[in-house]
């Protein structure tokens, strides 16, 4: 089980169909002309996903450890390749890096349950934050 994190907070994950590997998106399997969703590891260059890019509804990008941050960057150039679905970042990430996430274009976060048990719902929440120099400075 997970906990998907949103800006509206914590809930279920609400994707009800089948999330594909990246081997049986590519394999050229017969495959739906549209709602299509797949896991992406973390190691690929998103660029294989140009041809799909209008098919996709979900890309669950792959966080195997919070310290692994080549996942933002699959994001960033996602979105910057045209994707317009939803992009989920999966795996073990921290409240600190979900403004992050958001910034590079993930839309939501899939946190293992001993994640968001230690980390509650209130410390995600994304908070208006003023520079440093405004801060120190007034």
């Amino acid at each position: 089980m997970a906990v998907l994190v949103t800006e509206a907070g914590f809930g279920a994950d609400d994707w009800s169909g089948e999330i594909l590997s990246l081997e049986a998106l590519t394999t050229g399997q017969d495959l739906p002309a549209a709602g299509l969703a797949v896991d992406f590891p973390n190691d690929r260059d998103p660029a294989v996903l140009v041809p799909w890019l209008e098919r996709l509804a979900l890309v669950r990008v792959a966080f195997p450890a919070m310290t692994d941050g080549r996942g933002f960057s699959i994001g960033h150039q996602l979105r910057r390749l045209g994707y317009r679905g939803r992009l989920r970042a999966a795996g073990p990430l921290i409240a600190d890096q979900f403004r992050m996430a958001r910034r590079v274009g993930f839309d939501e976060v899939e946190l293992p349950d001993a994640m968001a048990e230690r980390q509650p719902e209130e410390q995600w929440r994304i908070r208006a934050q003023g520079s440093y120099q405004n801060r120190v400075l007034g």
